[in-house]
């Protein structure tokens, strides 16, 4: 008896599903179809973003292989386009590279496009200081050492990202200056923080050396 029930009832079910089928079919298919679609259509997008992306790719390899080739004028080309055209941040990276050709050029125009980039609120702040840093650096040969100081000893604080450039380019521009106690207090804080790169150090211990020498008087 058990097992006529148990028939009846399976049979009960499977009516009751071909009759949701014939109601509802369509939709279940719908929705198959809809999600192969969508499936499909994101796997092409992805096709043609990494295709693009090869493509800004070679231009910007394009960009650096003329500057190291010495065509700068060719670089500066193709850098503009990409700081316009490119996907953001390929963009952000034309526009530093860009900055940086323009220096090589004209050091106080590379100098004014980092000061852009810096002044750029859409960027992040490590890379606006990061601007802040390359501009100030251009000017250690282009501007008074109250103005380098100005530009450059807000990065210098103890834990600042680029701390350790900063402190090392407003020694230079002091001992450019003859401002030998203030040589040597940026020299000593870039030397003496535990962080420092072993490259730095190497190199402030030779500016420390000129600085301990003080200025040297010229007879005629």
């Amino acid at each position: 008896m058990a097992d006529i029930f148990r028939e009846i009832d399976e049979e009960v079910r499977r009516d009751k599903a071909a009759e949701l089928w014939k109601k509802h079919g369509w939709v279940v298919t719908g929705l198959a179809v809809l999600a192969v679609l969508a499936v499909a259509g994101w796997q092409f997008w992805l096709h043609r973003e990494n295709q693009a992306s090869q493509a800004v790719g070679a231009r910007l390899e394009a960009a650096l292989k003329s500057s190291r080739d010495g065509d700068g004028a060719q670089a500066e080309t193709i850098l503009k386009e990409l700081a316009a055209q490119a996907p953001a941040g390929y963009r952000q990276i034309a526009r530093f590279r860009l900055a940086a050709e323009t220096a090589k050029r004209d050091a106080a125009a590379g100098a004014a496009a980092f000061d852009a980039l810096a002044g750029d609120a859409s960027l992040g702040q490590l890379y606006r200081d990061l601007a802040r840093l390359r501009a100030g650096i251009l000017r250690v040969d282009l501007s008074p050492y109250a103005e380098v100081k100005t530009a450059l000893e807000p990065l210098a604080a103890p834990e600042g990202v680029w701390r350790h450039s900063a402190r090392e380019f407003l020694g230079i521009a002091a001992l450019k200056a003859n401002q030998f106690e203030d040589a040597g207090r940026w020299f000593d804080a870039a030397i003496t923080d535990p962080q420092a790169p072993q490259a730095l150090r190497q190199r402030v211990e030779l500016y420390l050396a000129l600085v301990r020498g003080g200025p040297v008087t010229v007879k005629n």
